[in-house]
């Protein structure tokens, strides 16, 4: 293992970014669109002010790099790609800045290694790419202007602290542009200076409130599309913090284990060891106080909220608070690389880390693509909880659903529309017809498509519905608005020539709107003049 010292630091760093940023781009053109993804590719044909459960920012970006690349994974995936080979060299630079250049490398090899920074971070069309990224710049520039590596003592010309905090004020709208978490960095920096003596002169300042009134402004599109919308995106995201009856500690210790194996579980315990040698530290260090305000409150919260809260797999919700906690780690790395006692075993576990990830990254990756592993692989193990889907099918595109749409014309038919009865099915449905036929969701849960469809154009049309495991919901829920409904042979979605799941199918005629009131649905609401949520 090459010695990282503070001369060659930097040049490693980027060329561990460059080597990585070629993988992810293979990873990212090879593997299909998650259920998240593709329900959120429909965004990036109806480019918006904002969208029902997250801000504009990643649709924008996806907008225009489809625009340029072309509609294809990759061309959907490039900005995450992009940009969180930016977020490596910021951590780079941040820990630089809070302790040496060492520990810059070693952070960044660190989260490269993590699984949910790897791929579902680093490679797919989520908001949590440019979230990451601007979130560190924003970090850069904090650190900058409140010289947190001086302990607050060095003193700035007033030009360039102005600069500062207009960067900041930029940088942290554009992170609100892409998710909502931006509030706890607010937040940490806020009590990081309130508790630090040499930072409280901050809070008579006019930067730090001259950087909130450009973050707002930068924000604007947000808070717009909300007032025209009833503040339906944050009465959405609100309602999953509220309670679903009583205290499940199931629920919050399902939240701390899935977080440990999101991260691996051998980081996970150093990262937890990191925060609290930073609560131990934050009177001692301000680099130490000003992680652990920015790291503890996501993690704090989003995990706490498990305790009465159904927050379900969302294990990466509390990243930003595991991201700053990568540059003590990176500190503790390298001096534990420098210690004759700690060396070996330091040695071994950055190299069994390093193993782990990319063969495993490698192997569930070409699972993934041609199915391989079929003896004690990914759906033996969901098997034992009862399920007979392979979890991996999620990762591939839906062809068999293009083939089906082309063979029966139904695709270049335009008085035929699609439709669905989950909001996830609809998205990998509408991701494979790329997005060439008008899509409904026949659910109370429609979330984002509800704002992208007018189904009141669709009027008198006929329908081809798609349905997995819920064909009830296909009598109950798409019956109403047609005037018959006939099924149909299943689209078998195959993979490299298996058979691995089946999507049945309905060919419904002539769209209307229901006989009887069906209050529940959004579609309902649309098709009588009303918006999709609220009243």
């Amino acid at each position: 293992m090459k010695k990282i010292t503070e001369a060659n630091a930097a040049f490693y760093t980027a060329l561990l970014i460059v080597v990585t940023f070629i993988i992810r781009l293979w990873v990212a053109g090879c593997t299909g669109l998650g259920l998240g993804e593709a329900y959120y590719f429909r965004g990036v044909l109806h480019l918006d002010l904002s969208y029902f459960d997250q801000p504009p920012l990643f649709f924008w970006l996806g907008g225009l790099s489809v625009k340029v690349l072309g509609l294809t994974n990759l061309g959907i995936r490039f900005p995450s790609v992009l940009l969180f080979a930016g977020t490596s060299w910021l951590l780079f630079l941040v820990t630089k800045k809070l302790f040496n250049a060492s520990a810059g490398f070693w952070a960044v090899l660190v989260m490269n290694l993590s699984a949910v920074f790897t791929i579902p971070i680093a490679c797919w069309f989520q908001p949590d790419a440019p979230l990451m990224f601007f979130w560190l710049i924003s970090v850069y520039f904090i650190v900058e202007v409140l010289s947190i590596t001086n302990e607050g003592r060095e003193k700035l010309s007033t030009s360039r602290i102005y600069l500062l905090w207009l960067l900041v004020g930029i940088c942290m709208g554009l992170a609100t542009l892409s998710k909502y978490h931006v509030i706890f960095l607010f937040l940490g920096a806020f009590i990081f200076i309130s508790t630090n003596k040499n930072q409280r002169h901050w809070l008579r300042h006019p930067g730090p409130y001259m950087a909130m009134l450009i973050t707002l402004i930068i924000a604007f599109p947000v808070l717009y599309w909300n007032y025209q919308n009833n503040w339906v995106s944050f009465v959405f995201q609100g309602s999953r913090a509220g309670s679903s009856g009583g205290i499940h500690p199931d629920w919050f210790l399902r939240s701390i284990g899935g977080q440990s194996l999101w991260l691996l579980p051998w980081f996970w315990i150093p990262l937890m060891v990191q925060l609290y040698k930073s609560f131990k530290l934050r009177k001692q260090s301000q680099s130490y106080s000003f992680l652990f305000w920015t790291a503890i409150l996501p993690l704090v919260f989003f995990t706490a909220v498990t305790l009465w809260s159904d927050l379900q797999y969302h294990f990466h919700w509390q990243a930003p608070g595991y991201l700053m906690l990568f540059m003590p780690l990176g500190f503790s790395i390298s001096q534990h690389l420098n210690d004759p006692k700690r060396l070996r075993r330091t040695k071994n576990w950055l190299i069994f880390s390093a193993c782990f990830t990319v063969i495993t990254i490698g192997a569930l990756t070409l699972h993934e693509v041609t199915g391989f592993w079929q003896s004690y692989g990914p759906k033996w193990a969901v098997s034992l909880g009862g399920d007979t889907v392979d979890p991996t099918i999620q990762g591939i595109d839906y062809d068999d659903v293009l083939a089906r749409f082309e063979k029966e014309g139904w695709i270049n038919n335009p008085k035929i529309f699609a439709g669905t009865t989950r909001w996830w099915l609809n998205g990998k449905v509408d991701w494979a017809l790329k997005g060439k036929k008008d899509i409904v969701c026949f659910n109370n849960d429609p979330r984002n498509i509800a704002f992208l469809i007018d189904p009141n154009k669709l009027v008198g049309q006929d329908a081809v519905v798609l349905d997995q495991f819920s064909p009830v919901s296909v009598k109950n829920d798409v019956t109403p608005f047609f005037d018959s409904v006939k099924q149909l042979p299943d689209i078998a979605i195959m993979r490299h020539g298996r058979d691995e799941m089946h999507l049945h199918v309905y060919y419904c005629t002539r769209f209307h709107v229901p006989a009887k009131p069906r209050e529940d649905l959004p579609l309902y609401h649309q098709l009588t003049g009303r918006v999709p949520f609220g009243k």
